[in-house]
């Protein structure tokens, strides 16, 4: 067991339950050999704080798992962690019309740097430090037993620059056929969870989705942009949109659009997808005069083609800019973030400076986080990483 020295001004913090070892913390880095292995976090006179796992994460060197020195981290450990987050999301097992939903939320459920999705029986397992992946065999062990899972599938995302490393993920139980079909409100879309680091739907945006669906969507012309396989674009025209627009860089989400329309019974025929840089879409919709009543702007934290890089940081005024100029009056822009290095009160500022530049006036109708199975860390301000504002101009 090593010894992590936690530095006098640091202390407090780890004795309050902070869950990250961040490494402005740690005294005696150089000492952690190899991930995976346990560390106590100990003050100056080397009295108990913390128990946890190395493991190199963003800034982190790992997670604390807990603040009794005698609890092992063993099989019962990882069975109590993962029965209280099954147990907390009874009401999401038993909901015929969403069969897709967070199981796991790593610190939000007591262990960072561990994710659980739950796909209509199958389970994705999101890995994202080889530290934390040390533990696979009991947390696997642990979800066969209590999880009645079908099969399960994995997703390394510890390469060198901290992204996906691309493998066969199946990890147990009986292979499947993809695409697998999953509900969500009632709305069916495709998932695959053996095709690449991605799955088909990000399961963070259901309560935006149905939203958009129940409240945004009746008889108007919407713009989904950053559209990936769509699934905006299907809860709107379920919700009676006149026309839908979907508009992704990405070749193969064209098809993949096409797929989650042809699930839900949508007629195509109303039904645009463009596959092109959202910019040169702008470009192109103000040359041929195309104006929308709803906007979906829902970008990745940072992105990067051939002519340019986008980072949301730096950006988003500029996508609400552009938005403003081709929305009917009174329309509506929802405008979405996941980016966990600012919080909503800074994101507000990047929408005000955005509609500042286009001299438009807006109001907020209404605001999203984190559903309720994506769990956060009160202490931890990166875990309530989702920021929703949707704006009637």
């Amino acid at each position: 067991m090593i010894e992590l020295v936690i530095k006098p001004t640091f202390v407090k913090q780890f004795q309050h339950k902070f869950p990250l070892i961040h490494k402005e913390a740690v005294q005696n880095m150089n000492d952690l050999n190899n991930e995976g292995e346990l560390v106590h976090l100990v003050d100056g006179n080397r009295r108990f704080i913390a128990k946890g796992y190395y493991g190199n994460q963003n800034k982190g060197l790992g997670w604390v798992l807990t603040h009794n020195k005698d609890e092992s981290i063993d099989k019962t450990f990882f069975r109590s962690k993962i029965l209280a987050a099954i147990n907390k999301r009874k009401a999401f097992y038993e909901d015929p019309n969403t069969t897709a939903f967070r199981l796991f939320n790593g610190e939000g459920d007591g262990i960072g740097g561990l994710t659980i999705d739950y796909y209509n029986g199958h389970y994705l397992l999101n890995w994202y430090s080889e530290g934390i992946y040390a533990f696979k065999e009991l947390i696997v062990a642990v979800l066969t037993e209590y999880g009645e899972c079908v099969s399960i599938y994995e997703k390394k995302r510890f390469d060198t620059k901290g992204s996906y490393i691309d493998d066969d993920d199946f990890v147990y139980g009986e292979r499947p056929e993809f695409p697998l079909i999953i509900q969500e409100n009632g709305m069916n879309y495709a998932v695959d969870l053996n095709d690449g680091a991605m799955t088909g739907i990000f399961l963070d945006q259901r309560d935006v989705r149905q939203a958009l669906r129940d409240r945004y969507a009746k008889d108007k012309h919407v713009l989904n942009t950053f559209s990936y396989t769509g699934a905006f674009s299907v809860a709107a025209a379920l919700g009676g949109a006149e026309s839908t627009t979907s508009v992704d860089l990405a070749k193969r989400s064209e098809p993949k659009t096409i797929e989650n329309f042809s699930l839900n019974g949508i007629d195509l025929e109303q039904q645009s997808t463009y596959v092109m840089d959202i910019y040169s879409y702008f470009k192109y919709a103000k040359r041929h005069g195309l104006n929308y009543d709803t906007i979906v702007l829902d970008p990745p934290s940072f992105a990067r083609n051939k002519k340019k890089t986008f980072s949301s940081a730096k950006d988003y005024p500029s996508l609400i800019k552009n938005s403003a100029e081709i929305i009917n009056k009174n329309g509506v822009i929802v405008a979405s973030t996941n980016n966990a290095s600012f919080d909503m009160k800074h994101f507000k500022k990047l929408v005000d400076q955005g509609f500042k530049e286009a001299g438009l006036s807006y109001q907020v109708k209404e605001e999203f986080g984190l559903p309720r199975d994506f769990t956060t860390h009160s202490l931890y301000k990166q875990s309530d990483y989702l920021k929703v504002l949707v704006l009637k101009v």
